[in-house]
């Protein structure tokens, strides 16, 4: 069945489309209904009932597979590769799941995971699925504050974490950070566990901190236990604009239905396939296409502890993917920028072979049509942008290769997935005729998957998604769709800029500028302009060995957005900087740029990658001059 035909079965009969999606999985109550209305968006098969590690891990051991490799390690930091079947991991888990609930650790209570890119946070998240507890994993390194925060809001029975974390070069003291986030909080934890890794060995706190293997010894081994289908199988904290995150939260069985649909359809993995997705566990990739996705169909999933560059060069990931038969490889459009800008030519790229890969998935930034053409040229196989966020947990658009490869327009994430009635509006929430610039909505109900609510925010999850524009869930992205129905995401809503009068898009501009064979990355920011409004403002960094003068590429720039775009864009500035300002994600800091720029305060942000690149910035718009002198 070709995607027309398979959205077409889902627009008219949406019940029965997604029962039938639910037919992938093992329930111990199989689901009567797909949706129900209830809470605040809907719900999605709340009379079933089931158990997430189950369909992750048991059934595939139960099914003859235990020998399979359910997680490579991979860890170019340590130099060493760890392999774990389905059969160890699920003996691994149900012990420490078994441990847990000893501890009194049951269904519903909330259990906090700070770990790094190691099997055992993936072990973690699975043995608080066995037995119903409500896992949160906050990314691993966070400063004390940002986690005490989710330690207050989350109210966690137990904290899971690792005593350190490992970067190029140094060691991130994970305990230290830990304790201090546990003496601000209000709310304690009952007990901590922690894994001592040999890089560093951390000091216990009496009484409270328990060493990761001690704490299984002699323990009963947990068998699953059967949720509702509506039951949270976790909380994930995504940055809130008034500085308090707000709680994702995802129901088990919708979650598990649409990630078995997607890993098949979206991504064309199987059993016995290997998917990497090159993200961490403290991100919304991570949940849902390093743990739950590829094991949910049975494949090899890899946890990579390891950079783009520098572990130890641009070729790592090229490395990775020929040595552990990579089907699908999933990164951010940033990983690849990085990759090209040390190895322009893709010289890594011609020492490995890379016939088993299939496709390479990108998400997280817009990606630049120049991006995908580079990896289009250097890997030689589709370069499929696809486009989501942490609140819907799966593809909003995509191009889905597992049903059919449609025609790949560069600078559009495709079409469309089931679930998704994509529209694109005014500001008084009227639809716009294509190619006409608007904030990007989705028709409730939204799809299984997708956040049901806020953690104990409910009136906070109207007012940020469905207040503006009622009968749709906002996305917060602007964009335009063409005449054959694929979708153009421009710019977070925030982003597009008015130039006197004139909505622009900076991802427009930044099309342009990328276009520049000197240019590795770039962003357009807004900036406050006496005369206009607001006026567009350039950052590049150039790529390495480039030797034409920065000048003389802030001058072609300028001309060619001029060209491409028009006179209306009023572009004329542009500076050249080493490095963009970067959550931990890859996504671009634009609003704290803004704000450098404009002489405004700002608050640092909790998940930025190196505070030390906001100086750069700041001394870099003002060799430009900005924040212009305000008389």
């Amino acid at each position: 069945m070709a995607y027309r035909e398979i959205y077409s079965a889902w627009k008219a009969d949406p019940e029965r489309f997604w029962l039938e999606a639910a037919s992938a999985i093992d329930w111990t109550k199989a689901p009567e209904r797909a949706y129900f209305d209830q809470g605040p968006a809907g719900e999605w098969f709340a009379d079933a009932t089931g158990n997430a590690c189950w369909n992750a891990v048991d059934r595939h051991v139960a099914a003859g597979h235990g020998d399979r490799v359910a997680i490579i390690h991979d860890s170019p930091i340590t130099g060493t590769i760890r392999k774990l079947s389905y059969a160890e991991l699920q003996d691994r888990v149900a012990s420490l799941a078994g441990a847990l609930r000893a501890r009194g650790v049951a269904k519903g209570d909330r259990v906090i995971i700070y770990m790094p890119m190691i099997p055992e946070a993936l072990e973690a998240m699975l043995a608080c699925a066995r037995i119903g507890a409500v896992h949160s994993v906050v990314f691993g390194g966070f400063a004390a504050h940002e986690l005490a925060v989710r330690i207050d809001d989350a109210k966690p029975r137990a904290i899971i974490a690792a005593s350190c974390g490992l970067e190029p070069g140094r060691v991130v003291h994970y305990k230290p950070l830990l304790d201090r986030a546990i003496d601000e909080a209000a709310h304690k934890p009952d007990f901590c566990v922690i894994l001592q890794r040999e890089q560093e060995v951390a000091a216990l706190i009496p009484g409270r901190d328990l060493d990761w293997h001690g704490f299984q010894a002699g323990v009963t081994p947990a068998d699953c236990e059967p949720v509702e289908g509506n039951h949270p199988a976790y909380v994930l904290y995504t940055s809130g604009t008034t500085g308090q995150p707000k709680g994702v939260v995802r129901h088990t069985a919708g979650h598990m239905v649409a990630l078995a649909w997607s890993m098949r359809h979206i991504y064309d993995i199987g059993a016995g396939d290997v998917f990497w997705a090159a993200s961490d566990v403290g991100w919304v990739v991570g949940h849902s296409y390093i743990c739950y996705g590829p094991l949910l169909v049975g494949a090899t999933t890899i946890v990579f502890e390891g950079k783009p560059v520098g572990t130890p060069d641009a070729g790592t990931f090229w490395r990775m993917i020929a040595e552990h038969g990579v089907k699908s490889f999933f990164t951010a459009p940033t990983a690849i920028r990085a990759v090209r800008r040390d190895d322009p030519e893709g010289e890594h790229v011609r020492r490995h072979d890379l016939t088993g890969l299939r496709a390479l998935f990108l998400a997280g930034e817009r990606a630049d049509p120049d991006t995908i053409t580079w990896a289009e040229r250097q890997l030689g196989v589709p370069v499929i942008d696809h486009w989501w966020q942490t609140e819907t947990g799966w593809a909003i658009a995509a191009n889905p290769l597992g049903v059919e490869l449609l025609p790949v327009k560069k600078g559009s994430p495709s079409v469309p997935m089931p679930g998704y009635d994509v529209q694109v509006l005014d500001e008084a929430g009227h639809p716009v005729a294509p190619g006409t610039l608007g904030a990007i909505a989705i028709k409730l109900p939204l799809p299984p998957g997708t956040l049901p609510t806020l953690w104990n925010a409910e009136d906070r999850f109207h007012k940020a998604y469905l207040s503006h524009f009622p009968g749709y869930y906002e996305t917060g992205d602007a964009g335009y769709v063409d005449e054959d129905g694929y979708l153009y995401i421009m710019a977070r809503t925030d982003d597009v800029i008015n130039v006197a009068g004139h909505r622009l898009s900076t991802g427009a501009m930044e099309e342009v500028l990328s276009a520049h064979p000197a240019v590795a990355e770039c962003a357009v920011i807004g900036v406050a302009d006496a005369l206009k409004g607001q006026a567009p403002l350039g950052l590049l960094c150039l790529k390495k060995g480039v030797e034409t003068a920065p000048e003389t590429v802030v001058a072609e720039v300028v001309r060619m957005v001029r060209d491409q775009i028009g006179p209306v864009a009023a572009f004329k500035t542009a500076c050249v900087v080493d490095r963009l300002p970067k959550t931990r994600s890859g996504k671009i800091l634009r609003a704290t740029m803004c704000k450098i720029a404009d002489g405004e305060a700002f608050k640092m942000p909790a998940t930025i990658d190196d505070p030390a690149i906001l100086d750069e910035i700041t001394v870099a718009l003002a060799r430009v001059g900005y924040p212009e002198a305000r008389g």
